[in-house]
């Protein structure tokens, strides 16, 4: 199991299993992660510094499709 997804992975790079890029955090919320999977510069700017925010095309990541998280927020590849 990983740790619980926290304010921390906002502006993560979320990658799958093999190191594809899928998008950035851009907001956690009751252990889910939001991930804008094109974020603009603005965006992913934003989000470095901690603003969070959604939008209508983000999805949602839950933990229990995690593999880990630590510099980048990876997920498993069993989905």
């Amino acid at each position: 199991m990983t740790a619980p997804l926290t304010d921390d992975a906002v502006g993560k790079t979320v990658v799958d299993v093999e190191g594809k890029e899928l998008g950035i955090v851009a907001k956690v919320e009751n252990g889910n992660a939001y991930v804008d999977p094109d974020p603009s510069l603005t965006e992913q700017v934003l989000a470095s510094v901690g603003w969070e925010g959604e939008d209508d095309e983000d999805y949602v990541v839950t933990e229990d499709m995690l593999r880990r998280v630590d510099n980048e927020v990876v997920l498993r590849g069993e989905l």
